[in-house]
């Protein structure tokens, strides 16, 4: 049912009988499906993923802020106790707000679960009487007051305003509420205290316990978006109730300590007693997610190197936050169950074993169709080639064994990838990144030993002295042992002998010398960060190991970097060189960023654009891209103001906009009301205009009074 009116009004329609059913996830899932087993298994491994990936991201978070978390548990309780001592220089500091400055970084969206885990922290071990406002809630100080009070003593506050109307309102429940002031709060929290303080009947009371005071922790979460007039006030309030009130102040700080001095002056600030409290960096917290949560074979689910690409920019680039991070995972891992039929396989190795013997003939076909597959099937013999390709039974039995290659292949990967890291993160210039997820986007992409900075990496290795180089091969030794595979297990015994190698090589004194010489310009390359200095170098370099003669010393330790070359080689080739690869792996970059990445002026464009696409109106449906003289009137007005140049006449403007409407409503286009500009019009217009105005397409200009400035140039 639709209305029409010129004016803005209320109307009621009758709610039909029959109620849409919204279909939940899992109907989604197996919603038109012909495999409908196919489609529960898919969605139960993707919930367990789902699961998992949400329960390890909060433990993970818990781990990295839980130092933190127990510093400021400490500061609250010594707080606390400081107010029972007796010197002067504890009531002197007593005197003062203690005040914890949090400064948790820029990455706002992580924030709240930090806070919550430090309300509950402090509720469960300091104070029962804890709580936390955010700015927009505190527009004014009777607003900030109003929010604090009711939140400790959990009743309605009315102020001086609310109080006579509420009084004539509801006289009966006036009783039930309190008024706003902190005199108020004090006479609240004495008869907590009191209540408290009482012992049970027939035990002894112990003095020091009674005379303990609760303190009162008020969590100000983003201090910066606080009105610092109303904080101000706040502060000075409070200040003047301190020896009845036990306060005790959490700043929440994104950006830097320096936001207290900006926002408080010195006769405010000097009422606080503020320590700080740095929380760990969101480049590191990231850093522990990706270990965790990404470089392990324990987790099947995969991303390809586009897919890390976007996510880590808009990490880098717009909110540092590992928690949208994290959801943009879970986006991927949705995106493909949902639209990959093989997802299927994604799963643990006793498990995919399991689901590929339950694959229908469709889901089959579905396997000789993905382009890793044909490319295994291309080197085959060709008998094998017409197998594969005719007989189901034979390509079960293959791709089990695929599915088993694919998982000792990222069981090898992740530890092989760990050891390349210790090796080379050390180097001058970090060659191949200094972080680990900077070294796996590199080996994602292509053969990382076909990439230059790896061949700059080996060529430094073998500069290096031994000590250092004998620690970085130990450090690869503790990586590799647990991994429990016939190849590396072979591994760690080559590099168990080439250890004791080098601890048995006897260097003699003129070696020394050659080693120094040799390792000298390493050394000035730690120093130098010129770029130009560096290829000198080892260019010269290569001259110089020419025309030498090795030492035993040089020898082995080129016989070590060739080991770990070989070591790369063998088990660091890119994901999708491997067979049925896309199982695992989700490739869909473009999906992800235009979930995550939103481009409002391209959806506000192409709504303005083809109104069709949103309101599904047959009416406005267009065959050549252009607008119906039907749409709606800023649909209208902005197809007219694409035409136009920099400035826009009104007057041009409205009787083009008029004529469109006209020959909407039927008007004869000979007659003289096509065109004519009535007051509905007139209205119907300027309403669409200040509509383009507030969206940011047009402004007015002081150039000349009936124009308007335009502000976008280029379709979406």
């Amino acid at each position: 049912m639709t209305t029409s009116s010129v004016s803005k009004g209320c109307f009621v329609f009758k709610p039909s009988a029959k109620k849409k059913k919204t279909l939940s996830l899992e109907d989604h899932f197996t919603h038109g499906c012909e495999d409908a087993e196919n489609s529960q298994t898919r969605f139960q491994i993707c919930q367990h993923l789902w699961d998992k990936i949400k329960t390890d991201s909060e433990i993970l978070q818990d781990e990295l802020y839980r130092n933190i978390l127990d510093s400021l548990l400490d500061f609250t309780k010594k707080c606390s106790v400081t107010r029972q001592h007796s010197d002067w220089a504890s009531q002197m500091r007593a005197s003062e707000i203690p005040t914890a400055a949090l400064v948790l970084g820029v990455n706002v969206p992580d924030h709240e679960m930090t806070f919550q885990s430090l309300f509950e922290l402090l509720q469960q071990s300091v104070t029962p009487f804890v709580t936390s406002i955010q700015a927009k809630e505190c527009g004014a100080l009777k607003h900030l007051m109003k929010r604090v009070l009711e939140r400790l003593m959990g009743t309605t506050v009315v102020d001086d305003d609310e109080e006579e109307e509420e009084a004539e309102q509801n006289s009966a429940l006036l009783h039930k509420n309190v008024y706003c002031s902190l005199s108020t709060l004090c006479d609240w929290y004495d008869s907590k205290t009191k209540k408290s303080r009482t012992g049970t009947p027939g035990k002894k009371r112990n003095s020091s316990s009674d005379e303990q005071q609760p303190p009162i922790v008020i969590i100000f979460k983003d201090l910066e978006a606080f009105n610092p007039k109303v904080l101000q006030d706040f502060i000075l309030i409070c200040s003047r109730y301190i020896e009845r009130l036990p306060l005790m102040f959490i700043f929440g700080i994104a950006t830097s300590p320096s936001t207290i001095q900006h926002m408080l002056p010195h006769s405010v600030s000097s009422l606080l007693c503020i320590e700080l409290f740095q929380s760990l960096a969101c480049t590191q917290h990231l850093s522990t997610v990706i270990d965790k949560l990404i470089l392990t074979h324990h987790f099947p689910f995969k991303l390809n190197g586009k897919v890390m690409q976007v996510l880590m920019s808009i990490f880098l680039y717009h909110d540092f936050s590992v928690r949208n991070f994290t959801k943009g995972i879970q986006l991927a891992l949705l995106e493909h169950f949902h639209s990959q039929p093989l997802s299927v396989l994604c799963c643990n190795k006793k498990e995919a074993l399991r689901n590929m013997t339950k694959l229908s003939d469709s889901n089959l076909e579905k396997i000789r169709l993905l382009p890793s597959f044909k490319r295994y099937v291309e080197k085959q013999e060709t008998q094998d080639q017409v197998n594969l390709l005719t007989n189901d039974g034979h390509v079960k039995e293959v791709c089990q064994k695929l599915i088993k290659d694919l998982h000792k292949y990222h069981k090898n990967f992740y530890p092989v990838l760990r050891c390349l890291h210790t090796l080379t993160s050390s180097l001058p210039r970090y060659p191949l990144g200094k972080q680990l997820r900077e070294l796996y986007l590199v080996c994602l992409e292509k053969n990382v030993w076909e990439n230059e900075d790896y061949l700059t990496a080996m060529k430094l290795l073998k500069m290096l002295a031994k000590d250092e180089l004998v620690r970085m091969l130990q450090r690869c030794e503790e990586i590799l042992q647990p991994v429990k595979s016939k190849k590396m297990r072979n591994t760690v015994v080559q590099l168990k002998d080439l250890l004791t190698t080098f601890k048995q090589l006897d260097i003699s004194a003129e070696t020394p010398c050659v080693e120094d010489t040799i390792t000298s310009p390493v050394k000035d390359l730690q120093k130098k960060t010129d770029l130009f200095q560096l290829q000198k170098t080892l260019l010269e370099m290569n001259r110089s190991r020419r025309a030498k003669r090795l030492s035993p010393f040089e020898a082995l330790r080129n016989e070590a970097v060739e080991f770990i070359d070989n070591l790369v080689k063998s088990h660091l080739s890119p994901p999708e060189s491997q067979t049925l690869n896309e199982v695992c792996y989700y490739s869909s970059s473009a999906t992800v960023r235009r979930h995550l990445n939103a481009t409002p002026r391209t959806s506000i464009q192409a709504a303005l654009s083809s109104p069709y696409y949103y309101l599904q109106n047959e009416i406005l449906k267009t065959d050549d891209g252009s607008v119906s003289n039907t749409a709606p009137d800023i649909c209208i007005a902005y197809k007219l103001h694409l035409e136009c140049g920099r400035l826009i006449n009104l007057y041009d403007w409205l009787e083009a906009y008029s004529t469109v409407v006209s020959a909407a409503e039927g008007n004869d286009s000979d007659s003289g009301a096509t065109g004519k500009v009535d007051e509905i019009k007139h209205a119907r217009f300027i309403q669409a205009v200040s509509e383009l105005e507030f969206l940011g397409f047009i402004k007015p200009t002081k150039q000349k009074t009936d124009h308007v400035a335009r502000l976008t140039w280029g379709g979406c």
